[in-house]
């Protein structure tokens, strides 16, 4: 009987700590990301960045917001839009003002026709998208 009591109370510590995991997890936005499929996906995408096409300038950029926002979509951060989910993710990234910046860029671009964005911005952007994907563990 006593042994009985014992080994219920250990199956009873052991889903505990399994529920108090998981709970941190979903709290942290700690789901696994598939890191080959993102690291493939970024190396195209800093692949398409090229000096002497300034048409590549935007590109880049656009494609790079958009995989950092499904990287964090499916990391479970909360939010209707890019910028909820970034507000959320606040924690976890290392240079949050330099992915605003990058995400500002991408809105400047997706929202006004006559915006002209220079190789150097478009890298810097970059840059920041890179890390704060590394930040969440995506590559």
């Amino acid at each position: 009987m006593n042994s009985n009591i014992t080994l219920l109370a250990f199956f009873a510590a052991i889903l505990i700590v399994a529920g108090l995991v998981l709970v941190l997890m979903v709290a942290r936005g700690g789901k696994q990301l598939n890191q080959d499929r993102y690291r493939s996906k970024w190396l195209a995408i800093e692949r398409s960045l090229q000096r002497d096409q300034a048409a590549s300038y935007q590109l880049s950029v656009l494609s790079a917001d958009k995989l950092l926002d499904h990287a964090m979509k499916e990391a479970g951060y909360k939010g209707s839009t890019m910028g909820e989910r970034l507000k959320s993710a606040t924690q976890k990234l290392s240079n949050k003002n330099a992915v605003w910046s990058a995400h500002k860029l991408r809105n400047q671009i997706a929202h006004e026709p006559d915006v002209q964005v220079s190789f150097d911005a478009a890298r810097r952007a970059l840059a920041s998208f890179k890390q704060a994907l590394k930040d969440l563990g995506a590559i």
